[in-house]
């Protein structure tokens, strides 16, 4: 059991300075793209200085052997929720409506050290899910090595059209919502720009979602509120994404000029052909999916597979012989923070994907679709985020979940 000593001294390491040259010494390094046996990798301040088979070190280099692991970039999270926990411990509303924002935040600083510590040295945090800007102070904390955390792409409070999020109580009653609620082109670009104001990194719309209890989603924005969204969030330099589960609203977001579909559960041919012409991607979140249905009772291996399970899995199927570029985001905050491999590990196992696809997608294929050209790859003069993992990932993905060496801008967070 870890004690607040150990995670101080996790901090300090974070901020200590690092001017020295570090050579790293696995087994073999998993480059972003391929796997290179017998690489070595020179860190020097926060950067990669070297990589390859015969990287020498300078006079004064500290060597750390790696026996036996492979070194690849740090893994990153797609789609993550800081301000949730489980909802198999405190469901969505009451986490909503009774957990304090000095509470979700407090949560929120274990979650972010436990997504470091698990080898995702970035990761899109796509929603505080009502616990209103508290992700640009998270933010600001992590950046400033006040606590451990992984760099973080935040969306602040989302926007969703008015009456269609949650929680919904009785009609009496007015309660916060876990979004942003707006109406029309006038509305909707004006809260665009607020949100990007306070420090919103991206742009997220909810372009469709359940009207009231029991029923299924519909879309909410029309195409015209959200091209306003996201020709005002491209004009301040952000991308915008979409949570979207139904054709018609994933077709709104794609012609709206999203950069990715989150979920997309009920995509059909039609709407993935649209999203690969226009180049949009997908963030399937097969682990929320996974993590709900087992919540509601379901033995996996024991029962039957839930509908929403199978009609997941012929959604990532139409994706995939699209041609759609997938990127790699569990939903965590949905399920544990720390977990984040479970996405990877489903989509090997029971979406037909090989683990060198996923590892691709959780770091270079990640790093173009969000633009992050700084790292996501172990290549001279990109950042010195780098994970090592017990055994070959690109063989058994389950390998990434032994994560023994997590470094971060060069100072390393996690060691035997």
């Amino acid at each position: 059991m870890k004690t607040l000593a150990t995670f101080a001294a996790c901090a300090l390491v974070i901020t200590s300075a690092h001017a020295e040259s570090i050579l790293l010494r696995p087994a073999a390094v998993f480059d972003g793209q391929e796997m290179h046996a017998g690489w070595s990798v020179l860190v020097t301040d926060d950067k990669i200085a070297a990589a390859g088979a015969n990287v020498s070190a300078p006079a004064g280099a500290r060597t750390i052997e790696l026996a036996g692991q492979t070194l690849m970039p740090g893994m990153i999270e797609g789609h993550s929720h800081m301000f949730l926990h489980p909802y198999n411990e405190t469901s969505w509303n009451d986490q909503i409506v009774q957990e304090s924002i000095a509470l979700r935040t407090a949560r929120a600083t274990v979650h972010a050290r436990k997504t470091l510590e698990a080898g995702f040295t970035t990761a899109r945090d796509l929603g505080s899910e009502g616990a209103g800007y508290a992700d640009v102070g998270l933010k600001q904390a992590i950046d400033s090595g006040i606590i451990p955390g992984p760099r973080l792409l935040i969306a602040t409070l989302a926007l969703v059209a008015t009456g269609s999020y949650g929680p919904k109580l009785s009609t009496d009653v007015s309660v916060p919502q876990g979004a942003q609620e707006a109406s029309g082109v006038e509305e909707v670009t004006r809260l665009t720009r607020e949100q990007i104001g306070k420090g919103a990194d991206i742009v997220k719309v909810y372009a469709d979602y359940r009207w009231g209890s029991g029923e299924s989603s519909r879309p909410t924005f029309s195409q015209e509120e959200l091209n306003a969204i996201v020709q005002t969030a491209r004009s301040a330099g952000r991308p915008t994404i979409a949570h979207a589960t139904t054709p018609e609203g994933m077709r709104r977001a794609t012609e709206a000029g999203v950069e990715t579909i989150e979920h997309g559960d009920d995509g059909t041919p039609e709407v993935f052909r649209l999203m690969k012409q226009k180049g949009v991607a997908l963030c399937p979140t097969v682990a929320a999916g996974d993590a709900i249905s087992r919540y509601r009772g379901w033995k996996k291996g024991v029962d039957p597979e839930p509908p929403r399970i199978a009609a997941k899995r012929a959604s990532v199927k139409a994706a995939r012989e699209a041609g759609v570029t997938f990127a790699m985001g569990g939903d965590s905050g949905v399920f544990a923070h720390g977990e984040n491999a479970l996405e990877m590990e489903l989509l090997v196992r029971e979406h037909g994907f090989t683990a060198v696809d996923v590892l691709r997608q959780a770091t270079s294929g990640n790093a173009a679709i969000f633009h992050l050209s700084d790292r996501g790859a172990i290549r001279p003069a990109t950042l010195a985020d780098l994970v090592a993992v017990q055994g070959d990932p690109t063989r058994d993905i389950a390998a990434v979940r032994d994560v023994r060496f997590v470094m971060k801008g060069g100072a390393i967070v996690r060691q035997p």
